[in-house]
């Protein structure tokens, strides 16, 4: 082969790669449309109102590092 064939074929490579990418970005904006919605489990009134954050060493020492 000469280098005029390999770059023609790396080329083609490439051509197909994206071509093969757009193909999938088709179908997932096609899933987007149909309004498929995202499952979430169940959560209880308790588990929503419990205290979530919780202020330990390393948050300490982040807060510390950047002066806030």
């Amino acid at each position: 082969m000469t280098k005029t064939n390999e770059k023609t074929e790396a080329a083609m490579d490439r051509r197909a790669f994206f071509r093969a990418g757009s193909g999938a970005a088709v179908v997932a904006a096609t899933v987007v449309a149909t309004g498929a919605e995202p499952v979430m489990a169940a959560e209880t009134d308790s588990e929503r109102k419990k205290a979530r954050y919780q202020e330990t060493e390393h948050v300490k020492t982040f807060y510390r590092v950047n002066r806030y």
